[in-house]
């Protein structure tokens, strides 16, 4: 990262040790079960690779450099989760930063300004990670760099399991562990799947994301107007003059973004619909043959994804836009779905050939235009 007097746009440091501090310690679990735990995350995370390529069809691309058992599996607690994270931020965010720290470089105290900034900047940021950091089961991380604590593969992306989540969720849902366990590696072995077998997806999303974040407005002055307009909605309020419009489902993300950053995002919605749904079309695929009790697991896993933990928790939740991620679960696995039901599971792979067959998001609600465009084109029909 670049930096201006020594300072920069985030203190990542501080980001990190806010995030450490206010995370929620874990379920109690002794040494001994700890390790237990471990090992058997490690065995699962390493079966659960053939399951998944058998029952979608996708094999190793000759393209990828390295084979999906060299990206690494790292079974990690809270605060090591949060580490990852930041350090995949700092990564993809660091163009978008390098641009506006050239602009504080213009104005007179910028960097006194920007010193004070990123310390505020560090703190907002961990404690977003600390809400996060309880919740997520698991992760590939497809950006992520490597570091001493944390390797990656040679062209990034590593599979994360946050154990004591893991520990948590079985508790509370009151399910077979080891099959609960095993359920969650399908699902995020699929995640892995999806990039080592598709070569050109890494570099399609992190491309999206880069024209995304190119296409924020750094204006100081516009920036604080989208600030205080989502304020506004999310008080109850409405901005002068827009009386007759609701925004109470919009999330903060969605209330900051320009014009052209929603088109971008609505590709990237698509996309990342496409992947969820699909990690969880084959985690309930391949589960009936591995997973005796994968219905029960099931059945109530949605009641608590849908549910919340509260009503802060569900307040957080559509802040931060996460109602928009299960809504991406749900509605990627029906277009999954549908169109495996349609045309078959070689003819759903389709849509790993090129950014030209990946479903729009209108495709996404509609699975039966995909595959009118995708197929009758593919197949020479008019």
């Amino acid at each position: 990262m670049t930096s201006i007097g020594g300072t920069e746009m985030v203190d990542w440091n501080l980001a990190v040790a806010t995030a450490t501090r206010f995370v929620r310690p874990g379920p109690e679990v002794s040494r001994d079960e700890a390790r237990a735990i471990v090992a058997e995350l490690r065995k699962h995370a390493k079966s659960s690779e053939a399951h998944v390529r058998a029952f979608t069809r996708m094999a190793q691309s000759d393209e990828a450099d390295e084979a999906p058992h060299d990206t690494p599996v790292l079974v990690v607690d809270r605060p090591g989760w949060i580490k990852a994270n930041v350090a995949g931020f700092r990564a993809v965010l660091k163009p978008l930063l390098t641009k506006m720290e050239d602009r504080r470089s213009a104005v007179p105290g910028g960097a006194v300004l920007g010193a004070v900034g990123g310390k505020v900047t560090g703190v907002e940021l961990g404690m977003l990670l600390s809400f996060l950091a309880s919740r997520v089961l698991g992760q590939y991380e497809t950006f992520a760099p490597a570091s001493r604590d944390l390797p990656a593969a040679a062209q990034g992306g590593r599979l994360l399991l946050v154990a004591p989540n893991i520990v948590h969720v079985e508790r509370e849902l009151e399910v077979e562990p080891h099959d609960f366990r095993l359920w969650v590696c399908l699902h995020e072995e699929t995640h892995r799947t999806q990039f080592t077998a598709v070569p050109w997806l890494r570099d399609h999303i992190e491309g999206e994301i880069q024209a995304f974040l190119g296409e924020t407005d750094i204006d100081p002055g516009a920036l604080l107007e989208r600030l205080r307009e989502a304020a506004q909605s999310l008080a109850g309020a409405k901005p002068e003059g827009e009386e007759g419009e609701d925004d109470g489902g919009r999330s903060l993300v969605d209330l900051v973004q320009t014009p052209a950053q929603r088109e971008i995002l609505g590709r990237l919605t698509a996309v990342m619909s496409l992947l969820e749904g699909h990690a969880d079309f084959v985690m309930d695929g391949v589960g009936p043959e591995v997973v005796p009790s994968v219905a029960e697991i099931r059945e109530k896993f949605q009641k608590r994804r849908a549910s919340g933990a509260g009503r802060l928790d569900q307040a957080l939740r559509r802040l931060l836009g996460l109602d928009a991620k299960l809504r991406q679960y749900r509605d990627g696995e029906r277009f999954v779905s549908a169109v495996v039901e349609e045309v078959g599971m070689d003819g759903f792979n389709r849509v790993w050939t090129s950014p030209n067959t990946l479903p729009t998001k209108q495709e996404i609600a509609k699975p039966a235009d995909w595959i009118a465009r995708v197929h009758r084109k593919a197949d020479g029909a008019p």
